[in-house]
């Protein structure tokens, strides 16, 4: 993609850079394009093959623009995509009017080596399904899933969420299928369920009306099949509903419902069917299901509390409770034994399952605890009830009160944890919420001049369609301005508070709200492909993403519960021993118990109080709303391994152009030493300049179209044997003479005496912190002109803060030494590496890793890739390239530097949360299990009785929970609000 223009997109240095949206077009391996004139509905037309070259020889943006260009001239060519770091070619072309070996010549005669590597296709690629798993209770039904999945051939990635009930898996379509994942999740004992499948793909569900048996469905189903980029149909003759997963870039919803109402002579009518399948539905539904257990468990439950804890204690009711209806089976006993056995065997079966289903695998979880535990309760209180059948003379205590209170109140616990999770991923739920219902649709004609419109769902919205914005609506879909002027609030989006100013052929983001003025927007980008989903998806798998801290948590909950049962059976065989052998008091033993009965609630209580949940959501949950407060603050964090690293950083590795500085270059001096016209130097520098995709050439070249009179109709000379020499500059041949456009070194290189005046120019613009660019004719040094970016607004202070902050920076650059010093001395930076290439950058990353340092590096460019991979937390600003904002682990969508110490701050706040829900998981079952153990019992009297300590044990779960959901009170250092003010002053 690299060399290519988008819309709302140019390639700069050596890159893609934004003109005001937030992320780029996607990558799309295999999509097939269509030239105009011809449309991707119409069957039988010929297809378009993929083929994909190996190009050698490649050194930057430039070199791939002019292969670009060369294939493009070439006729029967749909698409052409560059690919300048793996040094491919991705080409799209009609096989009956181009061949290969005419696309390789192509490539070859621009300068470059060219190999075929064969037709590309998307069978090979992975793909990802995210999947929601019902059942899962702790960090050990987690691993057990996550362990399941990996094993399997074909998986490369598994990751299992246990805040969100959620897996992410990267598979193999070609080794393992869909199918077999969902049947390894079944046979872990979970219940998996589908949220999504592939990659760039949509699904969406129409309700159709007029379906009178199966024909009409076969009918409307071989109509749709037809069209371009539907990818699956599935039909439900029942229900009259149809399912469609399709590729957005090519066909839409709104194109489904005129196919179908279209067939059967118009006899059919089609709807978007609003069915929420998702995570709200899940969430909604388990919320639900633990309600109606706990109404259940409580309406049975509190009959056993009130016949054992309280109506004993009143002189009437203990008499008719204690009437014996066989030998020594009391009213009260039978009644307790009733109501619990629903509660123990009905309502806390689901605890049964889990620990049938996690004991068949090998492991234990919490489920294997609670059953274990109100067994132990309920069958010792049915044989104190077969012995009062049997006796005339038995006296016993039951414990029929304790399990099934235990389960009311563990069922309290997680119903209150369901809640309470569900406000961790709010921020993903408000985001995706944000787009209109509905959107205005103009009808134009070729002209391009509206001639109607229309009120459709915004989820009609396809492609290249023009849609109305008024003000005080939301945008409906991300696109470009055609017409129109006014200001956008894209604070939901970027946390950038002030409005955006938007004219003709500036980017709109779906979601934000215009504020005035009337917009007519083009949509480029809909369904999966918008800014929207992808900050979604970004959170999403942010979410999913273990931070490595949590596998201290992991390993933890290997051993956690075996280790419990062993401390419970202990306490309990301690307690039963020394009882027996009378080596405490009999007065410590409660008047209605023995010393069997009290050895048992020792060993009940430390069961069920431990808690393995709270330790396993120490961690998710924490990064589950951090993750979505830094995005609602415009800082996009990729998972629990970036803050984790964020946390540490103490030296930060800045790029200079477009980071620093504000990345739009101009042209402010211009000198020309022969008698040449300004107007002919320009012609020479241009006809060069205009092949490169540097931000400095289009700076110049912009410089020149603005000072040439009838710049509309104004051609440029041709330019023959062009070429870029990487991090230098331009040659090439323009009216039959050598021209050379760079910095000092190309012309030291190819032995070109520069006079002691453009020496003198050079270094006073370097002094000036610009850049002095060097022309020469013929080997001849002609002009020299000066390029000024200047630095941002807030580079100094955020400078300033970090040094308080006690972290380092540094700047690099590919720029002369001259320029870096300049504006490393503005910025207040002390230390400084220029003319350095991408693969110094990273060197310097390695080499400050090695001094110690944990680094973060932030760039913008392709060139800053390799160092934003080598760096500890690789920080991309968003207005940069799709590469970087690949290669980074943290995005800043608003291009401030001062989100880099809200980045950094929100890390550490976050983290500590982390440690501080550790220390409450951790110090509660430290403390917790000796004290339900009896260690207090023999000095205090206290023990804990069995639901006092399940009790407890679900308020631990709720406590991290709600300790994480504090970090949603998060708010930006003070330091940094004053320095916005400041912005705003000064504007």
């Amino acid at each position: 993609m690299i060399g290519k223009k988008f819309e709302g997109w140019e390639c700069i240095n050596g890159g893609l850079q934004c003109c005001g949206n937030l992320s780029p077009e996607p990558h799309y391996p295999s999509i097939t394009r269509y030239p105009k004139g011809t449309s991707p509905a119409v069957e039988g037309s010929e297809a378009v093959i993929t083929v994909v070259f190996c190009v050698m020889g490649m050194t930057c943006a430039a070199c791939a623009g002019s292969i670009e260009k060369a294939i493009k001239r070439l006729p029967g060519i749909v698409e052409a995509m560059v690919d300048v770091l793996n040094d491919k070619a991705q080409v799209q072309y009609y096989p009956s009017i181009v061949n290969e070996e005419k696309i390789r010549e192509a490539i070859e005669d621009a300068g470059f080596e060219a190999k075929s590597m064969g037709e590309s296709s998307n069978s090979t690629s992975l793909q990802i399904c995210r999947v929601h798993i019902g059942g899962m209770t702790c960090t050990s039904c987690s691993t057990s899933v996550e362990s399941s999945l990996q094993s399997l051939r074909g998986v490369q990635i598994a990751q299992v969420a246990l805040a969100t009930e959620e897996a992410e898996i990267h598979y193999n379509p070609n080794i393992i299928s869909y199918n077999q994942l969902m049947e390894a999740i079944v046979d872990t004992g979970f219940k998996p369920v589908l949220i999504s499948k592939g990659e760039h793909i949509s699904k969406v569900e129409l309700k159709i009306d007029g379906i009178k048996n199966e024909q009409s469905m076969n009918i409307i189903e071989q109509s749709l099949r037809r069209l371009q980029g539907v990818e699956t149909i599935e039909t439900y003759q029942d229900i009259n509903n149809i399912v469609l997963t399709y590729k957005p870039y090519i066909t839409g919803p709104r194109t489904f419902i005129e196919v179908i109402e279209s067939t059967g002579s118009g006899c059919f009518r089609a709807v978007i069917f609003a069915n929420d399948g998702g995570r709200k539905a899940h969430k909604q539904e388990e919320i639900n299901r633990y309600f109606k257990l706990l109404i259940w468990s409580l309406a049975f439950t509190i009959p056993v509390f009130l016949t054992s804890m309280v109506l004993m204690y009143i002189p009437g009711v203990k008499h008719i409770l204690e009437i014996k209806i066989v030998n020594m089976l009391s009213i009260g006993l039978l009644i307790r034994w009733e109501f619990s056995t629903p509660v123990q065997f009905i309502i806390g079966r689901r605890f049964y399952v889990g620990a049938y289903k996690a004991l068949r695998k090998g492991y234990a979880n919490m489920d294997v605890l609670i059953a274990l535990g109100t067994n132990a309760a309920y069958f010792y209180s049915v044989y104190v009830v077969g012995r009062a059948v049997f006796s005339s003379h038995f006296k016993g205590s039951d414990f029929f009160e304790t399990s099934s209170m235990l389960i009311s109140f563990i069922l309290l616990g997680k119903y209150l944890e369901v809640l309470a999770k569900g406000k961790t991923s709010q921020a993903i739920a408000k985001l995706m919420d944000l787009t209109p219902d509905t959107a205005i649709l103009l009808s134009q004609d070729d002209k391009g001049n509206v001639i109607g419109e229309r009120e459709i769902d915004s989820r009609l919205i396809q492609k290249n369609d023009v849609i109305k914005v008024v003000p005080g609506a939301k945008v409906a879909s991300d696109g470009f301005v055609v017409w129109g002027q006014s200001h956008v609030n894209e604070s939901m989006i970027t946390g950038e508070a002030k409005p955006v100013a938007k004219i003709k052929g500036d980017m709109v983001i779906g979601g934000t709200v215009n504020e005035n003025g009337v917009l007519h927007v083009k949509v480029t980008r809909v369904g999966s492909e918008s800014a929207l989903s992808q900050i979604v998806r970004l959170v999403e798998s942010a979410q999913m993403a273990k931070a490595p801290v949590q596998k201290f948590a992991d390993q933890i909950s290997k051993y956690f519960v075996p280790i419990v049962i062993v401390i419970s059976l202990s306490t309990w065989i301690s307690w039963f021993i020394a009882g027996k052998l009378y080596t405490y008091p009999k007065s410590w033993i409660p008047k209605s118990m023995n010393s069997f009965e009290l050895a048992l609630q020792f060993g009940i209580s430390v069961m069920v109080i431990a808690c393995p949940c709270a330790l396993g959501l120490a961690t998710p949950t924490a990064v589950m709303v951090g993750t979505g407060v830094g995005a609602t603050q415009g800082v996009l964090i990729k998972g629990g391994q970036a803050l984790e690293s964020a946390h540490k950083v103490n030296c930060i590795v800045f790029d200079k152009t477009g980071t620093l500085t504000v990345g739009k270059p101009l042209v402010v001096t211009t000198k020309i030493f022969n008698n040449m016209s300004v107007k002919d130097f320009y012609e020479f520098v241009v006809a060069a300049e205009v092949n490169s995709e540097h931000p400095i050439a289009k700076a110049i070249v912009e410089h020149a179209k603005n000072n040439t009179q009838d710049e509309q109709n104004h051609s440029w000379p041709e330019a023959k044997e062009f070429v870029s020499v990487a991090g230098h500059g331009v040659k090439a041949l323009v009216q039959n003479k050598q021209i050379m456009v760079g910095n000092k070194k190309l012309m030291l290189d190819h032995n070109i005496v520069i006079s002691v005046e453009a020496e003198e120019i050079l270094a006073e613009a370097e002094s000036m912190a610009q850049t002095g660019i060097l022309v020469s004719l013929d080997g001849e040094v002609v002009g020299v002109l000066a390029v000024s970016d200047p630095l941002k607004p807030d580079a100094k202070e955020v400078i300033s803060i970090l040094k308080s902050m006690k972290i380092r920076s540094i700047m690099v650059t590919g720029d002369n030494w001259g320029t870096a010093n300049s504006i490393a001395r503005q910025a207040g930076i002390e230390t400084v590496m220029a003319e350095a290439q991408p693969e110094t950058k990273a060197t310097k990353v390695k080499e400050l890793q090695s001094c110690g340092y944990t680094v973060a590096m932030v760039g913008d460019g392709i060139n800053d890739s390799p160092a934003l991979v080598a760096a500890d937390v690789g920080m991309a600003i968003g207005a940069g390239t799709d590469i970087a904002i690949e290669a980074a682990d943290i995005v800043l969508m608003k291009s401030n530097l001062e989100d880099i110490i809200t980045a950094i701050d929100l890390a550490k706040k976050t983290f500590s949360r982390i440690r501080l829900n550790y220390i409450w998981a951790l110090g509660y079952n430290i403390l917790a299990i000796p004290v339900a153990a009896g260690i207090l019992y023999p000095s205090t009297k206290f023990r804990l009785p069995p639901w006092v300590a399940g009790a407890a044990m679900a308020a631990s779960s709720i406590s991290v929970v709600c300790s994480s959901l504090l970090l949603k009170k998060y708010k930006r250092p003070t330091k940094l609000n004053n320095l916005e003010m400041n912005d705003i002053q000064i504007e």
